[in-house]
């Protein structure tokens, strides 16, 4: 048998405690999967003196995880910390400078620094293993980097925050509002104390990002990506919505188009008979179109401690294995080096149409006003209705618009606005083509 695969984990928050029970409980079953036994030889965490609930045995604790990351006792570095800076950026690199092969589930840290980190990889041959990243416990990153060889991807898409999914549901099942879920989902330990990261889109964009240059070889831009939280969604959406038989998820979308790379993540109206549709609570989903494959679909727990430590225990086992002197495969696909810059694509058609909610004066005139402003955008539209008033002064109006441009149906909305007939901000959701 091989020699024992040693190694070190930064961070003993949620995550890192669960990988240490699940490298204890299932020593032997990895033992025999992998060849090898892997050892837990040293750790690194803020507060030595804090209760996890695992057993550390005999690992050496260090007070800096950079010193940990360079000491010859480990194989692997593994890190847990979080963020983009600090601590967690300096021990990675400082990792990889060493030889030392890592392990990360920070997304924040790859969707800024993943390129230059790759670098440092491939050029000391260690790997660099993410899955955990990317949907928590499935094996996203795995089938785009190993799995799909020989087969173009032309778009990915998918739900890659629970907390958002799960508020959408809970909101939609109980007629619950935003607030009331929200709060909920920090009782449950679903959102943390500020929850503007996940609900505001961040969390998916960082996710998405990583996937965009997977899915087409490119640098990855985090900065480029189109962003729309979930904090505005109101129960007249979710209701409006069911009626015209669709189902509202926060959705993070990237695609390749003839002028360049798309990404973008917002509220998205999917038909309700469609797969993704069906995804509900916290399960992450996440589904990629490709040319030989056509489409797969990918879904399962996205995020909390035992699905997280599942993906981290997968890449430290795929570590394992690994043939002594075997040449690795590039961290994002394409050999860093040969990432192509991102290219933003032009502003185009939305071929799935929009979805838009106008709280108006309800007074004579405004129904043909909100109609004019349509077409003098060469916005046609599938449907327009009016809903009675919910109070003596005002009344809804939701339309669908068949294919149009952003910036068509943005300035039509301005127009509105000018013309004095809002009462609140209008709504305004893209539906997709989710089949």
């Amino acid at each position: 048998m091989a020699e024992a695969l040693r190694i070190g984990i930064a961070g003993l928050g949620t995550v890192g405690a669960s990988v240490v029970r699940v490298l204890a409980g299932k020593a032997a079953e990895l033992t025999r999967q992998c060849g090898r036994e892997l050892v837990l030889t040293s750790v690194s965490a803020r507060d030595r003196s804090r209760d996890r609930g695992v057993d550390l045995g005999s690992a050496k604790w260090f007070d800096d995880p950079v010193d940990l990351a360079r000491t010859a006792d480990i194989d692997v570095f593994v890190e847990l910390i979080g963020g983009a800076e600090g601590a967690s950026r300096a021990g990675v690199k400082a990792a990889l400078e060493a030889g030392r092969h890592v392990v990360t589930a920070n997304k924040a840290l790859l969707s800024r620094h993943g390129v230059g980190l790759a670098e440092i990889a491939e050029k000391k041959g260690v790997l660099l293993n993410y899955e955990a990243a990317v949907a928590g416990g499935i094996p996203v990153i795995k089938t785009m980097r190993e799995a799909m060889a020989g087969n173009a991807i032309s778009r990915v898409f998918g739900i890659l925050n629970g907390t958002c999914n799960y508020i959408l549901t809970r909101m939609e099942a109980e007629g619950l509002s935003f607030d009331e879920c929200l709060k909920d989902a920090q009782r449950l330990g679903y959102a943390e104390a500020d929850p503007t990261f996940d609900i505001e889109g961040y969390d998916t964009a960082h996710k998405l990002s990583i996937l965009t240059s997977l899915a087409f070889g490119s640098r990855i831009a985090a900065d480029d990506i189109y962003m729309e939280g979930i904090s505005n969604i109101s129960q007249a959406d979710i209701r409006a919505a069911s009626e015209l038989g669709y189902r509202i998820k926060l959705l993070g979308v990237a695609q390749k188009t003839e002028s360049g790379i798309e990404q973008r993540v917002h509220p998205t109206m999917v038909p309700t008979a469609s797969v993704i549709a069906q995804v509900h609570g916290v399960t992450n989903a996440v589904a990629i179109e490709t040319d030989i494959l056509g489409e797969l679909l990918l879904s399962g727990p996205g995020a909390g401690g035992s699905a997280t430590a599942s993906a981290v225990v997968g890449d430290i086992a795929d570590i394992a294995k690994a043939r002594p002197g075997f040449q690795h495969g590039p961290v994002f696909g394409w050999p860093a080096k040969e990432l192509k810059p991102y290219k933003k694509a032009q502003m185009r058609s939305h071929a799935g149409g929009y979805f838009i909610r106008l709280t108006v004066y309800d007074r004579i005139g405004v129904f043909a006003a909100i109609a004019k402003r349509m077409a003098d955008n060469d916005i046609s539209l599938e449907s327009i209705v009016q809903h009675a008033a919910d109070a003596a002064d005002r009344k809804t109006v939701v339309l669908v618009t068949h294919e149009t441009t952003e910036a068509a149906v943005r300035k039509a909305v301005d127009g509105i606005t000018k013309d004095g007939h809002l009462i609140d901000k209008a709504q305004v959701i893209r539906i997709e083509r989710a089949d």
